[in-house]
């Protein structure tokens, strides 16, 4: 556990030791100087606005390592005028929970408010958990909670229920490109030293550092302490340096980041045209400059869908478990796992039927907003919509010897559309079949279903 005083909220650089890591050197502490996060504390947004008006309430930060969650929760202790209380659930157990729950206590009885920042809160059980209730219902503590995990999962529900959750996004290339140039000018950084680099040296260890912010800064620290030093006490960092920190060849990103879009493009499309040879090129060029894998895992989900769809029911499943391997082994060994779920996905019969059917009930959907829900299918919970005639004639498909009733789904004016069009690439001729024949069922001109 560690306790600090925040009520300054200053950039003083006193608080950080010239001894003290770069990523720690560099904390901002205030929200002029915090970096990401635009979606919550920009102009008019939720957060922002609890802390203008000092209505903080318990919380939880859920996001990926390296995106500020320690840093924001110090700036509100800060801003609010809190005593701050640093707790890790990897170290800490029952014993020190109630050990700061009764300094927390003493410092109401002194008007002091305490904010308790509980670090992979997921990692807690149930009984830790539950030890923080009646604290944060009687006001004696502000809760921050911070996981990278699925707070609806890792979390109890009784906890979760008092706790307002914030999506922490992982910060972009341009935004970490320029939390770095201003860690270069600031004094705490390496504004005392003439540092020497490329012009995209700075880009390409923020593509790098897929969007964590401690990994930005340690990359840049060991750049920067491995570079040549010039008898002037400037300091040069050549690519083979800045190759050596990043662990394998820098792909330099421009400002916008094309490069990182032409490259899942050209994976996307190598495999679209059944190229498995020129697709595992391109995701070996992402992985080795890298990429996050899981970002290319996403993809290739999507594309499961996008391309190949019913056509190939396995191809989604391979492609999610490919996604699971990588969230598992992480890079390198997820490697192979990609390169199987690549060339299986590129070899896959294709169809698109699924991508245009979406695409063109999704034009209708935004058109037609005010389409009425027939009233067949409709529930009738209260007399009223009994009386309205809500549910009437409607038919349990599961009574039926056909499993299928013969009434329309779809609103008035559109009972005709047809959105899913299949196929008769791969296996998705066999769902072409089914819907054909249910199709002429319901409208009452077959009384044969496929088995």
């Amino acid at each position: 556990m560690q306790q600090l005083s925040l009520f300054d909220t200053s950039n003083d650089d006193s608080l950080s030791p010239a001894t003290a890591p770069l990523a720690d050197r560099m904390r901002p502490r205030s929200l002029e100087y915090y970096v990401g996060q635009t979606h919550l504390l920009g102009e008019r947004k939720l957060l922002r606005q609890m802390l203008e008006k000092d209505q903080v309430c318990s919380m939880i930060f859920w996001g990926p390592p390296g995106v500020g969650k320690t840093t924001l929760a110090k700036i509100i202790a800060g801003r609010t005028k809190s005593d701050f209380l640093n707790f890790s659930a990897v170290t800490s157990g029952i014993k020190e929970i109630k050990e700061i729950m009764k300094q927390a206590e003493e410092n109401r009885n002194y008007a002091i408010r305490t904010l308790v920042f509980v670090d992979e809160i997921h990692r807690f059980n149930k009984a830790q958990q539950d030890a923080f209730l009646p604290y944060v219902e009687r006001g004696s503590i502000t809760l921050i909670g911070a996981t990278t995990e699925n707070p609806s999962f890792e979390i109890n529900g009784a906890l979760l229920s008092r706790c307002k959750v914030f999506v922490l996004k992982e910060l972009t290339a341009d935004e970490l490109t320029e939390m770095l140039r201003r860690t270069m000018a600031d004094k705490r950084g390496f504004g005392n030293t003439t540092v020497r680099m490329e012009e995209n040296t700075l880009p390409a260890i923020a593509a790098f550092s897929n969007g964590d912010a401690r990994r930005a800064l340690n990359t840049l620290e060991m750049a920067v302490l491995n570079g040549e030093l010039s008898p002037d006490g400037s300091v040069t960092i050549h690519r083979e340096t800045l190759e050596q920190c990043l662990g394998r060849k820098a792909l330099l990103y421009d400002k916008k980041g094309e490069e990182h879009y032409n490259l899942i493009s050209a994976l996307h499309k190598s495999m679209r045209n059944s190229d498995p040879d020129a697709a595992v090129y391109w995701l070996a060029r992402m992985l080795e400059a890298g990429e996050d894998p899981l970002f290319i895992a996403r993809r290739l989900i999507r594309f499961a869908s996008e391309d190949i769809g019913l056509a190939d029911s396995q191809a989604l499943q391979i492609a999610v478990a490919a996604y699971q391997a990588c969230h598992f082994n992480g890079m390198p060994e997820c490697n192979l796992n990609l390169t199987q779920a690549v060339v299986y996905l590129s070899l896959a019969p294709r169809s698109n039927a699924l991508y245009r059917a979406y695409e063109t009930a999704r034009a209708d959907a935004l058109t037609r907003l005010s389409e009425p829900v027939p009233l067949v299918i409709r529930n009738a919970p209260t007399q009223l919509m009994d009386e309205l005639h809500y549910g009437e004639g409607y038919v349990y498909a599961h009574d039926t010897a056909e499993k299928m009733a013969r009434m329309t789904c779809l609103p008035e004016s559109l009972k005709d559309k047809r959105y899913y069009l299949p196929t008769e690439a791969g296996n998705e001729h066999i769902f072409k079949e089914r819907l054909e024949k249910s199709r002429a069922f319901r409208l009452g001109g077959n009384d044969t279903l496929p088995q």
